[in-house]
């Protein structure tokens, strides 16, 4: 995910000819240093690249197509320094194909009042020339995220950079293609959806695999190169001498680098198993699962590939930020009234980017799946803000749910020895609970305390996909109206393609 680093922001100033010559040397002059402003800064991850100031429908036509055309652009900064006539755009906009975020700034912070004359008015109209950009956008109906502030302005600044990192999971997503080792768990219905509307509206692709194409790849795994596993787990894990020699962790190895190898050749950034489907293998994959999760890729238990490539691109965004990001299950509740709370958990699968500390590797009885003991990494995770998503098949579109939730110290349990998170979703269980099941989220789930909601309502306006955000003054009156007026808006909006 190092990639992300090369790729570009374009910054886009419009203008208009009526001006001369002088003032859009100057627009350009201004724009250049707010284009290098934003790309100094540390929280944009990529590369904010100043393009020439756009003054024609040409000249923004052939931005657009250039844009559309460019690997390396992920998104456009727009930002009208002058009144730039919004029909000049219609022709570029109606064709752009990459996110775009409408920067409603200015060079100047202060008005100089003492000096102000109409030659700095005629110069520094962004204060209205926004606004008729704003208007074709909402004319268009183009989705795009707002953010007003001067361009040194942290805060401006911060709602930037979330925007990018969105933008880069996008990208992402567009090439994304997801393994699925196995069907679905039987008789399970929000796992299910239609693969194809996804890739129309969401980008990725989904590849569907025979246990036995991943058992061939596990066989062919040497000795050598389990070894040189081995090793690593015991430089980064706690485990005990007997775990450390069993013949259960060097299959886990060679489940690990087996699956790893697969994934590689294929290109896939994401991937599926089930517990149902394992003919061929010693144990269910968990710590192969585990390790490769914090490697990048995403991962769903029981065949859930949207989950999976939720979580890749959860981790995306996540890259290089404080706290990590896994694939998660609601388990169980506790509902004592001095504190409700949930406990987050898999059978295995749970991302050791999230752990509070060293995890330790472990082997226990699996009571499901009917094969050998499996090994897994154990671990707590650290109190603090972090977020649950789901996306779901609506049959006429897709839906994602956030819910924004409190990781608290979770107690000990010697009896339950897997990876595990404690939270108290917002704004309190019995609210937060019946929010997520009212809205129809999904028991699976990406968890995430590296990143806000804010990141993921970006990500769905970039795919065009419903968003509903269970937050700290989430009502769930005014979430039933909010669920209704959503089914009829796209009901009259045609739903998904």
């Amino acid at each position: 995910m190092d990639k992300i680093k090369n790729k570009e922001i374009w910054f886009v100033t419009g203008s208009q000819d009526l001006y001369g010559p002088g003032t859009l040397k100057q627009v350009a002059a201004d724009s250049v240093e707010i284009a290098q402003s934003l790309d100094k800064s540390p929280e944009i991850v990529a590369k904010v690249v100043f393009k020439p100031v756009l003054a024609s429908p040409d000249s923004i036509n052939e931005l657009c197509t250039e844009a559309n055309n460019a690997k390396q652009c992920i998104g456009l900064i727009t930002w009208m320094h002058t009144f730039s006539p919004a029909k000049m755009w219609i022709r570029g906009l109606t064709i752009l194909n990459k996110p775009f975020l409408h920067f409603h700034t200015q060079l100047n912070r202060d008005i100089p009042w003492e000096t102000i004359d109409m030659d700095f008015m005629n110069l520094n109209q962004s204060a209205h020339g926004d606004r008729e950009f704003g208007f074709i956008g909402t004319r268009m109906r183009l989705n795009r995220k707002v953010v007003v502030g001067h361009y040194e302005d942290p805060d401006a600044v911060s709602r930037i950079a979330v925007w990018a990192r969105a933008a880069a999971a996008y990208d992402d997503a567009l090439g994304m293609k997801v393994a699925r080792f196995g069907d679905n768990m039987r008789e399970v219905a929000v796992t299910e959806g239609n693969k194809v509307s996804a890739q129309i509206r969401m980008g990725y692709s989904v590849y569907g695999y025979g246990i036995g194409d991943l058992v061939k790849a596990v066989n062919e795994v040497s000795a050598a190169d389990i070894k040189k596993l081995l090793t690593k787990y015991a430089a980064e894990y706690k485990m005990t001498k007997e775990v450390a020699d069993s013949d259960t962790l060097k299959e886990a190895a060679r489940i690990e680098i087996g699956m790893e190898t697969f994934l590689e050749s294929g290109g896939f950034k994401a991937f599926t198993t089930t517990f149902e489907d394992l003919h061929g293998l010693k144990q269910l994959p968990g710590l192969a699962v585990q390790r490769l999760m914090a490697k990048g890729y995403g991962f769903g238990a029981e065949g859930d590939w949207k989950t999976a490539a939720l979580v890749r691109s959860m981790k995306v965004m996540a890259e290089g930020l404080k706290g990590g990001t896994s694939f998660m299950e609601d388990y169980t509740y506790h509902f004592d009234p001095k504190g409700m709370r949930v406990l987050g958990a898999h059978m295995l699968e749970v991302c050791p980017t999230i752990a509070a500390g060293k995890p330790s590797v472990e082997i226990h009885q699996l009571s499901i799946g009917g094969k050998a003991d499996p090994a897994r990494l154990v671990f707590k995770t650290a109190p603090g803000r972090g977020i649950n998503a789901t996306v779901i098949d609506m049959g006429n579109r897709f839906r994602m749910i956030v819910n924004d939730v409190e990781v608290v110290k979770c107690p000990d349990m010697p009896g339950l020895p897997v990876a595990s998170v404690l939270w108290k979703p917002m704004p309190d269980l019995r609210t937060g609970a019946a929010a997520w099941i009212l809205a129809g989220g999904a028991h699976h789930t990406g968890f995430s305390s590296a990143i806000t909601a804010e990141y993921l309502e970006d990500f769905a306006d970039m795919m065009e996909i419903e968003f509903i955000l269970i937050d700290d003054g989430c009502d769930l009156k005014a979430l039933k109206k909010e669920l209704k007026w959503n089914e009829m808006y796209y009901h009259l909006a045609g739903g998904l393609i």
